[in-house]
């Protein structure tokens, strides 16, 4: 296979192959500077082998006198669901690297504990420990808000959402309403809230909540409503992706599988639920809220720059059969 960056791809334009051979040129006095000059070697009878280069060990992201990554450095990050949980565990993560947090939820205890230990990481967290993501004026409010205090945002995780049990037999109607509010239809008012000042701050990272219950179905279904809600925030996540493309927005989701947090911790007390559901998986243990933060944590920074419209299966293999 050819190392020049043009392989594989039609070569246009004689303007068009005379940049990629300038491009290449660059690669190559790249290596050449740091490294010996080398030569290809033959044995008898044998291919023509070249000597393996390293590549510059360039640092990936910024770092702290302590060698803590700081890859959210003044950055400005909107959370949802912050009174425990993911939410929780986000708001300590990326405040960890550098963030400033802005949080919401309706648990107002759990929302304030979450500040305090932010703020005893020495982190930087505000936000509403009293928000109902479902108005969306309320909604508005914080976001600008957020803005007043901040001065921007840089990055939306919509991590909150809950819904009601239930198949086409037993879920009501007004059920499925009040699900399809706090698992759709409040991404969508969180994200159109913020998406104007992610526009105005040049790109910014969006990072949406999913499951494998929008990929397939779990168990002996029950969760109709989940499963629709959660199909469509991954197909949205992709409309995003296109709007946000010219303005510098990367728009990408994350399908969680089993994961245990205070909302779950119920389900898997149960011993037969809990086999049930880590059944088809290949790595036989819960996933843990860490677990997805530290997806989340890739595909908001600029190491996922060239991520975008992708949904990320963190689900210990539930969905690989």
């Amino acid at each position: 296979m050819s190392g020049d960056p043009t392989y594989g791809r039609d070569l246009g334009t004689a303007d068009e192959v005379a940049a990629a051979q300038r491009a290449a040129a660059v690669v190559r006095s790249s290596h050449e500077a740091s490294h010996r000059h080398a030569t290809p070697t033959r044995a008898a009878g044998s291919r023509l082998s070249w000597p393996t280069l390293r590549p510059h060990a360039l640092p990936l992201v910024s770092t702290s006198a302590a060698g803590r990554s700081r890859r959210f450095e003044d950055k400005v990050v909107l959370i949802t669901g912050t009174g425990g949980g993911q939410g929780r565990a986000a708001a300590l993560r990326f405040a960890a690297e550098g963030a400033v947090i802005v949080g919401a939820d309706v648990k107002t205890a759990g929302h304030a504990e979450t500040v305090a230990m932010v703020e005893g990481e020495g982190g930087v967290m505000t936000g509403s420990g009293t928000l109902d993501l479902t108005v969306a004026d309320d909604v508005e409010a914080w976001v600008q808000q957020a803005v007043t205090e901040h001065g921007g945002i840089d990055v939306v995780y919509n991590n909150a959402g809950v819904f009601k049990m239930g198949d086409i037999a037993t879920l009501s109607l007004a059920d499925w309403t009040w699900s399809v509010d706090r698992e759709l239809t409040q991404v969508f008012s969180v994200t159109r809230a913020a998406w104007h000042h992610l526009v105005a701050r040049g790109g910014g990272a969006i990072v949406n909540t999913a499951s494998i219950a929008g990929v397939v179905t779990l168990g002996e279904g029950g969760g109709i409503v989940h499963a629709a809600t959660k199909a469509a925030v991954v197909a949205m996540t992709r409309d995003l992706a296109v709007s946000g493309a010219t303005h510098g927005i990367r728009a990408n989701s994350i399908s969680p599988g089993t994961v245990q947090t205070p909302a779950t911790q119920e389900m898997f007390a149960d011993p037969a639920g809990r086999e049930a559901m880590m059944g088809p998986q290949l790595i036989k243990r819960l996933g843990q809220p860490d677990d997805i933060v530290s997806a989340a944590l890739y595909l908001a920074s600029d190491e996922a720059s060239f991520v975008t419209g992708v949904n990320l299966v963190v689900d210990g293999g539930y969905t690989v059969r």
